[in-house]
């Protein structure tokens, strides 16, 4: 899963799930483009896939940036553990999986910690 955050309102902007590659990549910065949101840089780990598709962009790279979206990512952990354990107690669907997510970005979003 990759996904866009907003460091200012702490609101999970997009989303997208597949593989770390461009393709994957490029399907988040379509739903970034369709929601019509602009911005000043991006902080972001130096992975190639993200330098190529987001190449007009003010990159910023490194862990000074990084520490609403380890919040976050935290955040997430906590709130869809059960997704994350090893035993196969939650479900063998990737929908499943995906929905446990969106219902947990939604609750991020609203303010609903």
């Amino acid at each position: 899963m990759i996904y866009a955050y907003h460091r200012a309102s702490g609101e999970i902007v997009a989303w997208v799930f597949g593989k770390r590659n461009t393709n994957t990549v490029r399907e988040l910065w379509c739903k970034i483009k369709a929601l019509g949101i602009k911005w000043g840089g991006l902080l972001m780990n130096n992975w190639k896939s993200f330098k190529r598709v987001f190449r007009v962009t003010n990159h910023l790279m490194g862990k000074a940036g990084t520490k609403g979206i380890e919040g976050n990512n935290c955040r997430l952990r906590h709130r869809i553990r059960r997704a994350f354990r090893q035993t196969c107690c939650f479900s063998k669907k990737m929908e499943n999986h995906i929905k446990a997510f969106e219902l947990a970005f939604y609750y991020i979003n609203y303010g609903h910690i």
